[in-house]
């Protein structure tokens, strides 16, 4: 009899701690069930029996278990990243596009009852859109006005997204491929205009290269000719101190001096060779001059 009681003690100690483990459970994942925490930057969109009784959060949101179902909403900012896309040119070529899109939920309800799955379409109108973007713009375009066809998706995407309650902030176009003879055109035209640019750049260089010695020969040539001129001024003004010095000799002369000056050079006259001389009217004048000199000197 006291093992049969031990016996029966002792299962009635597991079964009891069995319970108990049943009840802690229980009870644990009742807790689980009831109780979230929310962060700052989430939001809960709470359904009780299919219905929505509220957007709760941050914080510690309680819950009624099996009947409320919480759908969490992250509130920063994300992104979808677009796969390769291929577009077609307004001038027929094709070209792989790839982008980010950007966008933050701003009404968790909305994001959640106005669409299924936001990601995906997100993607499929931003591919539909870039498609229609590119086809309304040339090649040239396409490869120049990034930014502008940035602000073009971001705007369509924009008025689709915000009855969704879903903001776009931006679109970031990653890499733009064009075809490759388009690469391989693009190339020789790069290696052409930096020909053009150094050929610019070295005649350029040739250019102020001969503005300068021209400068410098000008330069020059001026105090050349300053030099020059300074010379002719200073033998000019030796000539008239020269003329000035003889002019004040002669002054002081008189008559008699000329007169026997004026037979001294007759005298050089007469050495030459021309059997003819010229003599001046006022030379009659002067002989009479030179008589009466000779007549003073024998009285």
């Amino acid at each position: 009899m006291n093992l049969g009681n031990l016996v029966l003690q002792l299962i009635i100690d597991v079964g009891s701690l069995i319970l108990a483990l049943v009840i802690v459970i229980v009870l644990a994942l009742f807790l689980n069930a009831s109780i979230r925490v929310v962060r700052e930057y989430e939001r809960v969109v709470v359904f009780r029996l299919g219905r929505v009784i509220g957007v709760k959060g941050p914080g510690i949101v309680f819950l009624i278990p099996f009947i409320d179902r919480p759908v969490k909403v992250d509130l920063r900012e994300q992104y979808i990243e677009v796969s390769r896309q291929t577009c077609i040119t307004r001038d027929n070529a094709p070209v792989d596009i790839d982008f980010l899109i950007y966008f933050k939920v701003i009404d968790p309800l909305g994001s959640v009852l106005n669409v299924r799955d936001f990601r995906g379409a997100a993607t499929g109108i931003a591919t539909t859109t870039l498609r229609a973007v590119i086809g309304d713009i040339d090649l040239d375009s396409v490869l120049a006005r990034r930014e502008e066809i940035n602000n073009i998706l971001r705007v369509k995407l924009d008025e689709v997204t915000g009855r969704w309650g879903v903001k776009i902030t931006t679109v970031e176009i990653r890499e733009i491929t064009p075809p490759r003879e388009v690469q391989d055109a693009m190339i020789r035209q790069m290696s052409a205009e930096r020909n053009r640019r150094a050929m610019v750049t070295e005649a350029e260089g040739k250019k102020e290269s001969a503005i300068l010695v021209a400068d410098g020969e000008k330069q020059s040539a001026i105090l050349k000719a300053e030099g020059e001129r300074q010379a002719l001024i200073l033998k000019a003004e030796g000539y008239a101190l020269a003329l000035e010095k003889i002019l004040e000799i002669a002054q002081k002369l008189d008559k008699n001096t000329m007169a026997l000056q004026y037979l001294e050079t007759l005298k050089e006259m007469a050495k030459g060779e021309s059997t003819k001389i010229v003599l001046p009217m006022e030379f009659t004048k002067i002989v009479e001059d030179i008589s009466r000199l000779i007549e003073g000197r024998e009285k």
